[in-house]
């Protein structure tokens, strides 16, 4: 009984190291082994940063709610998910409340690895599963554009999560089950307008996250990327973005980059809700970007949409 007990005490403790060890915010960059450093030789651009902000939809988000200055990025909007309710930070310049006081390299880490200045693991309802594709020179430029919008005082509350998902140290053994760490790479196949479609819709845009069903772990499920699924706040169904019957298919590289632009489908409805918010920030890219993500779309492979269970 005494040997049985001292095995079990021995696993126990064997069980608390390991995970200590492989949720270490360190033990990601050591199993990825590439790490997320800025260009130190070229100066940020923030005419690309302004493109990339709007693009990646920062202020559906991060703005101050109810405040009519979307580049108010105070936060505080109450995310609602199955897993409990996110409260989403201030990235304004604030130095004390928001990101004013990070460096390039902070920003970088954040977006890609997904961790804090403090070594801290952010939740992946911060979709740097999608921003770990942007290269670290636009990040650089994302950041110094970030850099010249107002300061904003105050922080979000805490999260508000149930056990388990409040030990945030158990991010770190999701991160190493979904975080693959790699950065966007051209297809030499593809045209350069394709290319950059891919590049916007999969990494500052973020499109997946909010159009793919997820596993019970909260990751996207691969081979339903796009195809649609249900709205994690619970208001009804994320649409099918492929060129599926049930989703875009008979849809015009003209209808989408109109939808972009004004929020006008083809059979003359208009976006709301969480894609009006897109959409106000999708308006704000170059026509050639629209053009781009349209091309893109449409050169998906058609996926039935998602159905909700009877």
């Amino acid at each position: 009984m005494r040997k049985a007990l001292i095995g079990l005490v021995a696993l126990i403790i064997l069980g608390v190291i390991g995970f200590l060890a492989l949720t270490s915010p360190s033990a990601y960059r050591l199993i990825r082994a590439e790490a997320s450093t800025p260009d130190t030789s070229r100066t940020p651009n923030a005419e690309n940063g302004r493109v990339l902000f709007f693009a990646g939809g920062c202020t559906s988000c991060h703005a101050v709610p109810n405040n009519p200055d979307k580049l108010r990025l105070g936060g505080g909007y109450a995310l609602k998910s199955p897993f409990g309710t996110f409260h989403v930070p201030n990235i304004s310049s604030h130095k004390q409340d928001g990101i004013g006081s990070w460096t390039t390299a902070d920003f970088i880490r954040a977006m890609r690895e997904g961790l804090s200045p403090d070594g801290r693991h952010y939740y992946p309802a911060f979709p740097y599963t999608s921003y770990q594709r942007m290269s670290p020179g636009d990040l650089s430029d994302l950041f110094a554009f970030m850099q010249t919008l107002p300061a904003v005082e105050g922080r979000a509350p805490d999260h508000e999560l149930p056990f388990p998902f409040n030990i945030r140290r158990g991010v770190g053994l999701w991160k190493l089950a979904f975080l693959d760490g790699k950065v966007f790479t051209l297809d030499a196949s593809k045209s350069a307008s394709l290319n950059r479609g891919a590049y916007l819709v999969n990494g500052p845009g973020h499109c997946a996250e909010c159009h793919s069903e997820r596993n019970v772990a909260g990751a996207i499920i691969e081979e339903r990327r796009f195809a649609g699924g249900p709205d994690p706040e619970g208001r009804g169904i994320v649409p099918n973005i492929t060129p599926h019957p049930s989703g875009i298919g008979g849809w015009t590289a003209t209808d989408l980059t109109t939808l972009l632009k004004t929020g006008e489908t083809p059979n003359f409805d208009t976006v709301g809700g969480p894609m009006g918010a897109v959409v106000a920030n999708t308006a704000q890219l170059p026509d050639a970007d629209r053009q781009a993500m349209a091309e893109y779309l449409l050169s998906l492979a058609p996926k039935q949409g998602f159905k909700k269970p009877e």
